[in-house]
């Protein structure tokens, strides 16, 4: 057989020995500590020094402050680095007089708008529906909440778009603030939305006719479902279900959450009382006085904004949804919080 022969010897090259020796030296004992096994020996730790710092935790007590708090507030008139928000347009919706803005204070584009259809399904769909027109999947579930209005009422058509912004941002009656969950320029995002969504639902028919639509089929479509809804009011009312009475519409105003504005002992919320309301004057904001009878309470309910009360904010929404059953029923159960009821022809 061959032998082979090594490259070097110990003998010949003692320097190359013993870097090959102190090699292995090293190198077997790293080695074999990478095996993966676990060590019940404590692992090294050579500089300890930042285990116990000389720190307090928060809410932590101290005597360094006169107040004994760790934590302490900012101080007066500091404010945190790019919360300034000078601009008022942009993050209240108003103007240096204090007046809502009339426009948008950002570039509308469709992506823009999008966006803001994106977070309309998400935070206000449950309420105000798909559309916008107050029918949401909560408001049809007989939860009792206060009705969401309609996008498309007059009303709401001409606001300003710093108004609708400042609901958003502030609520109104049982709707609550989305300043923390929705970013301020997403609810720009979705007031440019629900500026769509209005113009939407009043194109004319002119307009229509400029694209591919079957007007006429629409047209139909909406008598009919006209047409079914008021044949279920008629079934209704003639199995008995429409019947008018006062344990009725006093049922109807739990289902509507009509207390959380109305009160019936005579305190004063955000509406006027129904105490003793029936039969009696009613002082106008427009200074008019009118007598509180069945056509002014039916009026006052499909539409709020007619007459308003003197002292009280136009803030009722529309409650046209209501049958005409429903609504006397309402009116019946008013009747009786009135000591002139029982005078009533």
């Amino acid at each position: 057989m061959t032998r082979i022969k090594s490259n070097f010897s110990l003998h010949k090259n003692p320097m190359k020995a013993i870097k090959y020796l102190l090699f292995l030296a090293i190198g077997l004992p790293m080695l074999m500590s990478c095996r993966g096994q676990i060590s019940k020996k404590p692992p090294i730790h050579p500089n300890p020094n930042m285990d116990q710092q000389m720190r307090f935790e928060p809410q932590e007590a101290t005597t360094f402050f006169p107040d004994g708090r760790v934590n302490q507030p900012p101080v007066e008139g500091t404010i945190a680095r790019g919360h300034l928000r000078q601009n008022t347009e942009y993050y209240q919706g108003i103007t240096e007089d204090s007046t809502f803005v009339t426009e948008i204070p950002v570039d509308v584009t469709k992506a823009f708008i999008y966006r803001g259809k994106d977070r309309f399904a998400v935070f206000c769909t449950p309420c105000h529906g798909l559309a916008g027109n107050g029918e949401g999947i909560i408001m049809e579930g007989g939860y009792g909440f206060v009705p969401a209005p309609s996008f498309h009422q007059e009303r709401l058509r001409e606001v300003n778009d710093g108004y609708i912004f400042s609901v958003i941002s502030n609520g109104i009656r049982t709707m609550p603030s989305y300043a923390h969950q929705i970013p301020v320029k997403d609810r720009w995002a979705i007031v440019a939305y629900v500026r769509a969504l209005q113009h939407s639902q009043h194109v004319s028919e002119s307009e229509i006719e400029e694209y591919n639509v079957d007007l006429a089929a629409l047209q139909s479509n909406f008598k009919e479902r006209q047409a079914a809804q008021q044949a279920l009011e008629e079934a209704a009312a003639a199995s008995g279900g429409g019947e008018i009475s006062a344990a009725r519409g006093k049922q109807i105003a739990q289902q509507n959450a009509c207390f959380s504005c109305h009160s019936t002992d005579g305190s004063r919320i955000i509406g006027p009382s129904w105490k003793n309301v029936f039969g009696h004057e009613v002082q106008l904001e427009s200074g008019e006085t009118v007598v509180a009878d069945s056509a002014y309470i039916h009026e006052s309910i499909v539409d709020p904004q007619a007459k308003i009360v003197a002292g009280f904010p136009p803030t009722m929404v529309p409650y046209d949804f209501l049958s005409e059953s429903e609504i006397g029923s309402l009116i019946a159960y008013i009747k009786t919080l009135s000591s002139a009821s029982e005078n009533e022809q």
